[in-house]
C-alpha cells in the first residue's frame, strides 16, 4: 500500500493529500469542512490510491472526479466501489466521455446474486465539450441497466455547492483529459483591525454579526445597543476563498498552455504532472505529457501560490526525480514534491 499524509492545509476549510508514492500512480483527496459538514472529494483513482484511505472516509466520499480513463488513473477503482457500492447516499462520478461506457463493466465484473434490496446507486456523468451526459446504476437491479438521467449544456463550473465549487477544463492527451479546480467561495470575516480602532471589545455578539436574525435591526454590545446594519457595513469584509488546482496528462503546447494558465491562474496550489525532464522534451510531446520544466512555466504563468509535483515517470530513478525538481524550481521557486515522498 503506498501510504499517503496530509501535505498541507489550505485554510481553515480546506486540505488535501497527495496519495501514491513517487514512480507509482498518484491521486489527489481533498476535504472541504465548511464548519456544518464535510465534504469529500477524490480525483482520479489509479492503483493503490484509494486504499491508502481510510475506509470511513472513502465510504463517506461526496464526488470522484476522473482526468481520464487509462488504466493508471482508473485501476484502483475497485478498492472505491467495494467501500461504496451499498451505501445510502448516491456516488457523483464524473469523466470524459465513454466513462459512463467504462465504469459499466467494472460494475459488471462481479457475481450479483445477493443484491435484492441493497441500496447503492452510482450516478455516472460524462462531460463532453458542450454537455453533460448522466446516467445510473442501482445495486439492487445488479447493476444490469443504464438509466437515462438526462443531460444540460455543459459550463466551466460542474459541480456547485453553498461552499465551493468544482470547474472543469478538456484538454488534449490523445484523448480527452479533463483538469480540475476546486474553488472555495469567499467568506465575509470581521476585520480586527477597524475591531480595535471603534474600541469594541470581543465577545458572543460577533456571532450575531455574522448571522443576524431575521428581521433583526440592532445589536447590543456591552449594554449598548448598535444599528446592525451600519456595523456589519464598517466590520464585516469579503476574503477570496482558497483553490487547487489539479492539472495531469495532457500536451502542454503554445495553445493548450495559454488556456491551462488562465484556468488555474491564481490557485493557492496547483498540483501538476511531471512526467518527463525536460531532455525529454520530444518524448514527452509525443505521448501528450509535459516536462517538469514545463510545469514550472504553466504555474509561473498562472500566477499561483505553489506547485506540487507528481506523476512523475518510473523510468527515471530518484536522482532524476530531483533533477526534475530542480528543473522546475528554476523557473518556478515555490515547487515541491509531496512530503511523504521521501526522496
Amino acid at each position: 500500500m503506498n501510504k499517503s499524509c496530509v501535505y498541507q492545509v489550505l485554510s481553515l476549510s480546506i486540505s488535501f493529500e497527495i496519495l501514491g508514492a513517487a514512480g507509482h500512480d498518484n491521486a489527489l483527496w481533498a476535504r472541504v469542512d465548511s464548519g456544518q459538514s464535510i465534504r469529500r472529494l477524490l480525483f482520479d483513482c489509479g492503483e493503490n490510491t484509494a486504499s491508502s484511505i481510510s475506509f470511513g472516509d472513502l465510504q463517506q466520499t461526496d464526488h470522484l472526479f476522473f482526468s481520464h480513463l487509462h488504466m493508471d488513473h482508473i485501476a484502483g477503482f475497485d478498492a472505491y466501489f467495494r467501500a461504496t457500492f451499498n451505501r445510502e447516499k448516491p456516488n457523483e462520478i464524473w469523466g470524459p466521455p465513454q466513462t459512463g461506457e467504462i465504469l459499466s463493466q467494472r460494475f459488471r465484473g462481479y457475481m450479483w446474486n445477493l443484491h435484492h434490496g441493497i441500496p447503492g446507486a452510482f450516478r455516472v456523468h460524462d462531460i463532453d465539450e458542450r454537455e453533460i451526459r448522466s446516467q445510473r446504476w442501482a445495486t439492487d437491479e445488479a447493476f444490469a441497466t443504464a438509466h437515462d438521467d438526462g443531460s444540460k449544456p455543459r459550463e466551466k463550473t460542474v459541480v456547485e455547492t453553498p461552499d465551493f465549487t468544482v470547474e472543469c477544463l478538456t484538454m488534449n492527451h490523445g484523448t480527452p483529459s479533463l483538469a480540475y479546480v476546486v474553488r472555495e467561495k469567499p467568506r465575509r470575516n470581521i476585520d480586527t483591525e477597524k475591531l480595535q480602532r471603534l474600541g469594541l471589545r470581543t465577545g458572543a455578539w460577533l456571532k450575531q454579526l455574522r448571522n443576524p436574525a431575521p428581521g433583526q435591526t440592532a445589536i447590543e454590545i456591552d449594554g449598548v445597543s448598535h444599528p446592525l446594519q451600519p456595523l456589519r457595513d464598517e466590520l464585516m469584509v469579503e476574503v477570496p476563498g482558497w483553490s487547487i488546482g489539479y492539472l495531469t496528462d495532457f500536451l502542454l503546447d503554445a495553445p493548450s498552455m495559454e488556456r491551462a494558465a488562465e484556468f488555474v491562474r491564481g490557485s493557492k496550489t496547483l498540483v501538476c504532472e511531471s512526467q518527463y525532464r525536460h531532455a525529454d522534451l520530444e518524448l514527452a510531446t509525443r505521448n501528450f505529457h509535459m516536462t517538469a520544466k514545463q510545469a514550472g512555466e504553466l504555474a509561473a504563468r498562472a500566477v499561483v501560490g505553489e506547485m506540487i509535483l507528481f506523476h512523475v515517470s518510473e523510468r527515471y530513478t530518484p536522482e532524476v526525480w530531483q533533477e526534475m525538481l530542480r528543473e522546475a524550481k528554476a523557473v518556478f521557486p515555490r515547487t515541491r514534491f509531496a512530503e511523504h515522498w521521501k526522496i
